[in-house]
């Protein structure tokens, strides 16, 4: 079991979200716990960073398998995930 940790700045970006996605986002993160690399998991090029897809969301992470952490870095609408 993975533990998760939340940045700052994804917890302001989740807050900015609509309640239903938001609900299945929060439920996504959870999962990750359990399995860090779920199905439809893409590792982002460039970066030591994966995204899952939360409808048109996309949630970007980082996994210390050694110390069984997974770091939410990102929480954004599929047109912003990827800048900065």
């Amino acid at each position: 079991m993975y533990s998760i940790e939340v940045k700052k700045s994804a917890l302001k970006e989740l807050a900015q979200i609509t309640l239903p996605y938001s609900r299945k986002i929060v439920e996504a993160i959870d999962n990750l716990a359990t399995n860090p690399r779920p199905e439809g998991v893409k590792k982002l090029k460039g970066e030591e960073a994966f995204r899952i897809r939360v409808a048109d969301y996309r949630i970007i992470y980082t996994i210390e398998d050694v110390i069984k952490i997974v770091e939410v870095q990102r929480i954004r609408h599929r047109k912003d995930a990827y800048k900065g």
